[in-house]
């Protein structure tokens, strides 16, 4: 019997990340997406390194290799697997540039966002009262308009730049995580902890973010990769609307706009091919997210 016990004891509780990770990979559809979420990222972030071309180098492209098809050999020797554009730029070149550019900014402004948002949440629930309405009646009417129009009301008054849009998927975003982080907040405030910490005397800085702030972030950290998604999906609108980012920094949403005029000619692979590499980027995204949803769900932590 003491064996016994002395075994049990000294077997060391599994780790929350472990957990979690074995969690994960219960699900073949989850690991599909992380998959082709590293792929998308590796090859965005090796873009220079691995494409024909620097499709935005004026000096590497020739207007006689405009609108080739796919597979075609271009005047300068090149072979356009994913053919080209109507300036000459090598399709799969651009898709890989582009997907930098949409990565940089959903990321930034999303991570932004979250910052925002998740600290007045935190303190709309920890210290209540007028703070909290405040906070909550601007999330509430933050959220009463549709996200497009801000973005578009925002940007007609900024202007078009990537500075100005990431400022803009800010704006539309912290709300979300402020109501999350407060819902959140607010079932974590009643617990032993933040009691004994309370009564330990330990300032209300240090309970929010040593405290509060590692036990609210399972439920955002599923929020945020769900939401960079959305910011993608939003910044490829604006630009295929004309109003996001600038010709000089284009993004997958500005390459589907470029080629929307070819479309009926038959010159399908301008627009098709980008819309193909934001569909697998934001599928990825959410099969990933989805899991972590459940992985992270405490009803479902044994």
């Amino acid at each position: 019997m003491t064996d016994v016990t002395t075994n049990a004891a000294s077997v060391a509780p599994e780790r929350p990340i472990w957990r979690v990770m074995r969690d994960f990979r219960k699900s073949p559809l989850a690991l599909l997406g992380l998959a082709m979420l590293v792929v998308i990222v590796a090859a965005a972030f090796l873009a220079p390194w691995i494409t024909p071309q620097d499709p935005y180098d004026l000096r590497s492209l020739s207007i006689m290799d405009s609108r080739l098809a796919p597979g075609e050999v271009g005047f300068s020797g090149i072979s356009f697997w994913l053919g080209t554009d109507g300036q000459g730029r090598d399709m799969f070149s651009a898709i890989l540039y582009g997907l930098r550019i949409s990565l940089m900014v959903g990321v930034i402004a999303c991570t932004t966002a979250m910052i925002l948002g998740l600290t007045l949440g935190l303190v709309a629930a920890y210290f209540g009262g007028r703070i909290d309405t405040l906070v909550m009646r601007l999330v509430d009417l933050h959220l009463s308009f549709p996200p497009i129009l801000v973005a578009l009301i925002l940007l007609a008054v900024l202007g078009r730049g990537l500075e100005n849009i990431i400022f803009a998927l800010i704006i539309v975003q912290w709300a979300t995580f402020a109501r999350m982080a407060r819902a959140t907040a607010l079932s974590e405030r009643g617990r032993e902890y933040v009691e004994a910490a309370q009564s330990l005397g330990l300032s209300r800085t240090r309970i929010l973010f040593g405290h509060l702030l590692p036990n609210c972030l399972p439920p955002l950290m599923v929020l945020y990769t769900v939401e960079i998604a959305s910011a993608i999906a939003l910044e490829a609108t604006l630009s295929f609307l004309g109003v996001g980012l600038p010709a000089t920094q284009p993004s997958l949403g500005l390459l589907i706009s470029n080629g929307f005029q070819f479309v009926m000619s038959g010159q399908y692979w301008i627009s098709v091919f980008p819309g193909v590499a934001l569909l697998l980027l934001i599928v990825a995204i959410n099969l990933v997210g989805d899991r972590l949803r459940d992985v992270l769900n405490p009803r479902n932590i044994t």
